[in-house]
């Protein structure tokens, strides 16, 4: 393909943006793994047929989506995850004195279970499909904030035990990459107020109908595709919800 194929895209699409979908596919299949630098430019104006310009556009837009990472005299490098990743990007739970820090994070209970209609719709899955139903509890200062429920289909994550979660070397995240090949690239949320349910109260140490902060996410890989539901509920007696949003 040159630049002359622009002539054969749809002429509201500009030629990047094609350049940037075949980039993301070799993203998804695999050929650029996490943490691994991709071609350089030269080479893959090359590849595509494309003049570096051309790329270029398409690459930064990656990495305007943090699928992508620019290191200075390095190369273009694969986003892999870790703590200090999901700290920055991914954590939206805050003191509100203090900085924001990685809590630590405890199993309570790992089971199979069917998907609910609600769970379905955020999956892309069929009601009643297999999914690993996941609870954690997240502490800071050895003082429990949020309570994480966690919802994964089985025939994304097939295979996955309860020890292998448990046992995780990193974040969650970094777990979906390392032992499944998915990257979680991006993430829809949205909040609302709940009260407590008796086993959240328990676990988060206050009084039954609390006011609790709701956090129902939807974590996205390449092409948006869903992979992971998440329902968070927060005591923001000491935390609160912040996120930054570019412009």
């Amino acid at each position: 393909m040159n630049d002359a194929h622009a002539r054969q895209l749809p002429l509201d699409v500009p030629l990047y943006k094609d350049v940037k979908r075949r980039l993301t596919d070799a993203l998804t299949t695999g050929e650029w793994k996490p943490g691994a630098a991709i071609p350089a430019e030269r080479r893959l104006s090359e590849r595509f047929r494309i003049s570096v310009g051309t790329l270029r556009k398409a690459i930064d837009e990656l990495v305007a989506e943090n699928i992508l990472i620019r290191q200075q005299g390095r190369g273009t490098f694969v986003a892999s995850h870790n703590r200090e990743r999901e700290l920055f990007y991914f954590l939206h739970v805050v003191p509100q004195q203090g900085s924001k820090q990685y809590p630590d994070v405890q199993l309570e209970s790992f089971a199979r279970g069917r998907a609910d209609r609600r769970v379905a719709d955020a999956l892309g899955i069929e009601p009643g499909d297999s999914v690993y139903r996941i609870r954690n509890l997240l502490r800071e200062d050895g003082a429990p904030i949020i309570v994480d429920d966690i919802t994964l289909p089985v025939q994304r994550f097939a295979g996955l035990t309860e020890r292998q979660f448990r046992e995780r070397r990193s974040t969650v995240y970094n777990l979906y990459q390392e032992a499944f090949g998915i990257s979680v690239v991006a993430t829809r949320e949205r909040v609302r107020a709940l009260p407590a349910d008796n086993a959240t109260a328990t676990l988060l140490g206050v009084a039954a109908g609390t006011p609790l902060l709701s956090i129902r996410r939807v974590a996205l890989s390449y092409r948006e595709q869903p992979i992971e539901y998440r329902v968070s509920l927060v005591n923001t007696e000491r935390h609160e919800y912040w996120a930054e949003i570019g412009t």
